[in-house]
């Protein structure tokens, strides 16, 4: 039986395990991901990790600045591919999801429609959902919205943070990618239309809405502060410095006014809305994270005070 002709685009490492058994069982065609960055104090370009394993696998690399690139749309076009696999990359122009024989698809880190947009993990945690997955579907204009292939279901734990819950979700990725190339090169798909009456929003993450509101209850920072590490990190304001928080502790005690804190026993109490909140996890400025206990053997503060 012949193989389909594939192209794989995406950037991090999450699509890296997917990249590699794509090509693996069927062989990948051309990969295209992002140019190189600049990074470090040398701002030594940095290929990424997709990059890093197509040159591996020996397969052909493109890094077009524009997605509408004539020259990409060109060779993909000489390509002439069944499909297209995106896994974690940006948004593709209809000159290059319409040239496939077959469909071009994306994995998204959600059960859509639920988490439409560019953190769906992050979101998931942070609002303290308590399954989730991932979801393949038919790319089309409108981002996120295309008809859904195949889905794959996680349970989100307490405990569990987004940067657990991504490395879980990884490898479903690659096995998903699979099952959905199998099937839409067997044709025996039937997509199923989203339903925008289930449909939220997982927005970009940024400095703006990812501060700590300690108005909220205990359970919601809990979740937020999880949700968000270890990346790009929940942060709060201790003695006029941005301090980075990885994780925290859900009390049984409701004696601190929200934002309040005390420090006694080895430990850095605040209080919220409803229930107090012990921080475990912090990075202070310019320095690499570490436990409280830690953190508090050098704090120069108050014993007591409010967080901004």
């Amino acid at each position: 039986m012949t193989k389909p002709k594939i192209i794989f685009m995406g950037t991090p490492e999450f699509a890296v395990p997917a990249l590699e058994v794509i090509h693996t069982k069927y062989g990948i065609s051309a990969v295209v991901t992002v140019p190189d960055k600049p990074k470090g104090r040398g701002l030594k370009l940095i290929p990424s990790p997709v990059k890093e394993k197509a040159l591996e696998l020996g397969i052909e690399v493109m890094q077009p600045e524009k997605l509408k690139d004539e020259a990409l749309i060109d060779r993909i076009k000489s390509i002439s591919p069944d499909i297209i696999v995106v896994i974690a990359f940006r948004i593709l122009p209809r000159e290059l999801y319409s040239i496939p024989k077959i469909a071009s698809f994306n994995i998204h880190g959600s059960l859509l429609p639920k988490y439409r947009g560019a953190a769906p993990i992050n979101h998931a945690v942070m609002n303290g959902e308590t399954r989730t997955g991932l979801t393949s579907f038919i790319l089309q204009d409108k981002v996120d919205t295309g008809e859904m292939l195949l889905t794959s279901e996680v349970e989100i734990t307490e405990s569990m943070t987004a940067g657990e819950l991504h490395d879980m979700l990884m490898p479903m990725a690659a096995d998903l990618s699979i099952s959905t190339i199998k099937m839409l090169f067997e044709g025996n798909f039937m997509p199923q239309i989203q339903d925008e009456s289930l449909a939220c929003p997982a927005p970009k993450l940024t400095k703006e809405n990812t501060i700590i509101n300690w108005d909220l209850p205990a359970e919601k920072i809990y979740n937020f502060i999880r949700g968000l590490s270890p990346h790009p990190t929940a942060w709060t304001i201790i003695n006029g410095e941005q301090h980075k928080i990885l994780g925290s502790e859900k009390l049984d005690t409701n004696f601190l006014d929200a934002g309040n804190y005390t420090i006694e026993k080895k430990k850095f109490i605040v209080g919220t809305a409803y229930g107090d909140l012990s921080i475990k996890h912090i990075q202070p400025p310019n320095k690499k994270a570490m436990l409280i206990n830690d953190f508090l053997n050098g704090f120069r503060g108050n014993k007591e005070g409010k967080l901004e």
